[in-house]
């Protein structure tokens, strides 16, 4: 398939591709919210800047999108045909670095939940996922509003 767009055009499509605060991030963080939990963003001291950050807790999450950081037997995660070279190493470059930072993060102690895109589908599933990653909402969690990260 052949781009239909020249190269200065398709660069400044794929510039404003965000990394920070997508609609994916964005719902994952107003279900955690409402659920009573409260949270740091994207905390560049931690490995990978995790999305979600819970100090006390010493947790983490991360919210992927299913292509860009290639979910294992996810229809989203195919490789584009165009370029097949180019989308190989990238996304595949994108995936190591994920496990890379996750094991940084385990190693120093952290707990690490990754949600991906595709589970957006069903939020009452997801819920139950995070609730049961994240454990009891305590008086120590809702007054702890002050951390080092």
């Amino acid at each position: 398939m052949v781009d239909s767009l020249d190269q200065a055009a398709r660069s400044a499509v794929m510039a404003r591709v965000r990394g920070k605060n997508t609609k994916p991030e964005m719902i994952v963080r107003k279900l955690v919210f409402a659920a009573g939990y409260r949270y740091r963003l994207h905390v560049r001291k931690l490995p990978g800047s995790p999305d979600l950050v819970f100090p006390s807790r010493k947790k983490v999450i991360f919210v992927h999108g299913c292509f860009w950081h290639r979910h294992d037997n996810c229809a989203a995660s195919r490789i584009p045909k165009s370029r097949v070279d180019f989308w190989s190493d990238k996304l595949n470059g994108n995936k190591a670095r994920d496990q890379r930072n996750q094991e940084a993060l385990i190693h120093a102690g952290w707990r690490v939940l990754v949600v991906w895109e595709c589970e957006l589908g069903d939020l009452i599933v997801l819920e139950d996922r995070l609730r049961l990653f994240l454990g009891p909402i305590t008086m120590k969690s809702v007054i702890n509003g002050h951390s080092k990260y």
